[in-house]
């Protein structure tokens, strides 16, 4: 099944700082890193190209991203301070496997949405399905806006804490 144009743009969107930083790590220019992203972005959108996944859709990116680099680099007429190919090359297989794809984030998100009591999926659905402001779902559940804050707050982090779990990613401790 072919991607339609919102789900490109969607995961285009949702890998975007590693696409900016593969091209920042070629041209060592913030701005161009944006406009080769946003170059990127475009020949997805509107380009001869389908893809048939979300993987081949990023990897596709990737290979793409690198090359615009390299073209801005020579319109630009500036001599590269990137690495080395051999190092490029090593760096995008690391991000490929260190990264779970989307589809892996939304299915743990779903099973630990699952593993939650009742009314913690009722106030999650009444705040981000239906859209409510918080105050809304206060006046819907019985509670108070503040307990409503809170609640929302450890849902969000249960919920952080259980998609980790399941992808086998490690929380680094912040101080």
């Amino acid at each position: 099944m072919r991607l339609t144009e919102a789900q490109i743009l969607q995961c285009l969107m949702a890998s975007r700082t590693r696409l900016s930083a593969a091209a920042w790590l070629v041209v060592r220019d913030t701005h161009g890193a944006e406009d080769i992203f946003q170059n990127v972005t475009l020949k997805a959108m509107t380009g001869r190209s389908t893809f048939e996944s979300e993987a081949a859709l990023v990897s596709w990116a990737f290979i793409t991203v690198r090359r615009e680099a390299i073209d801005w680099l020579r319109r630009c007429r500036r001599e590269a301070v990137g690495l080395d190919d051999g190092v490029l090359d090593l760096l995008d297989r690391e991000w490929h496997s260190a990264q779970p794809t989307p589809s892996a984030r939304l299915d743990a998100l779903a099973e630990c949405l699952q593993s939650m009591p009742t009314e913690a999926r009722e106030l999650l659905r009444l705040r981000y399905e239906e859209g409510h402001t918080c105050e809304e779902v206060a006046v819907r559940s019985g509670l108070g806006l503040d307990a409503v804050y809170q609640r929302l707050s450890r849902l969000h982090r249960r919920l952080r804490d259980c998609v980790q779990g399941k992808l086998g990613l490690v929380q680094e401790e912040v101080s």
